[in-house]
């Protein structure tokens, strides 16, 4: 069964009548929405500052701004109306925000638990209204990396001929870092990629004494910030050859001073029971002089 709707004498089904008008809903409020730009990123760093600047169309005069964070969940920041600024509104971001004449916000001191998304609502004189959307992220800052270095040494001569050393470069408790080498005092930095293991944490090299003074660098960076640690391998590649003769003399040099202290505390119980026992006989002499001499 159909309704008829009549047009200017046309007769129009009611499914198409009602097809026409979801149509028309669907462009009125297509219009009423405002525009928006997404997909500024904007990084930070735990501890500093982040500027989110509030950008508009040429000829956008704006009236009124508010700025609101969306994610992880959703606050309001800072309004502005008829160039009242205010920033007092209950949030995790209360005390730490600063919303500038041109109405770009800032944050500051960051933490780590500030990334989120955040949007800014513009309307001009005229009603028209303009949304923006910035991705914030905030990182650690990078701490000095720890180096180790693991080292095995070729030849039997003293210095060693060659050695082969692994470096092993990290930091604790950090995420989205990235790690990477450089050869100090060279005109070309750059590690061969065949050397690196673990994602560049760990570099292979081999040393001969000619590269005595050759020294690496472990480079950890992330987006906001880096640090950096420098070896000298071949240091280490010196020490561990020699290691091999203080582990032979204390080999030796340990088990006799423990058997001289051992003696030397066995000779003094010895003694001391041998003195006991001489005093407790003399003693024992003494009274029994005393019993067959009596007094008169």
């Amino acid at each position: 069964m159909f309704f008829i709707w009549a047009v200017q004498g046309v007769c129009v089904p009611f499914q198409r009548r009602m097809a026409m008008w979801s149509l028309w809903c669907l462009h009125l409020w297509a219009a009423l929405l405002p525009i928006a730009d997404t997909g500024t990123q904007v990084q930070g760093k735990v501890g500093g500052s982040v500027l989110l600047v509030a950008e508009c169309p040429h000829g956008f005069q704006v009236r009124e701004a508010i700025w609101r964070s969306l994610w992880p969940s959703e606050e309001l920041l800072a309004t502005s109306f008829r160039g009242s600024l205010e920033t007092l509104y209950h949030s995790r971001f209360l005390g730490r925000t600063q919303l500038h004449s041109n109405l770009s916000l800032e944050l500051w001191p960051l933490e780590s638990g500030d990334s989120g998304n955040f949007s800014v609502l513009l309307v001009d004189t005229g009603g028209r209204a303009w949304t923006q959307i910035l991705q914030l992220k905030v990182y650690d800052a990078v701490p000095r990396p720890m180096v180790q270095v693991f080292i095995s040494v070729l030849g039997d001569g003293q210095p060693p001929k060659t050695c082969q050393a692994l470096l092993s470069c990290w930091v604790p408790n950090i995420s989205d870092i990235t790690y990477s080498w450089r050869q100090e005092r060279t005109i070309d930095f750059g590690i061969e990629p065949h050397g690196l293991f673990m994602n560049g944490q760990v570099l292979r090299v081999s040393l001969e004494p000619g590269d005595k003074d050759m020294a690496y660098s472990c480079v950890v960076s992330n987006p906001v910030s880096w640090d950096s640690t420098t070896v000298i391998p071949w240091e280490s590649c010196h020490r561990e050859a020699g290691k091999t003769y203080y582990k032979d003399v204390l080999l030796v040099v340990v088990p006799v001073s423990v058997f001289l202290i051992l003696a030397g505390l066995l000779s003094a119980w010895h003694w001391g029971a041998c003195s006991g026992k001489k005093k407790k006989d003399v003693c024992a002499d003494g009274v029994a002089l005393e019993t067959e001499n009596p007094l008169v």
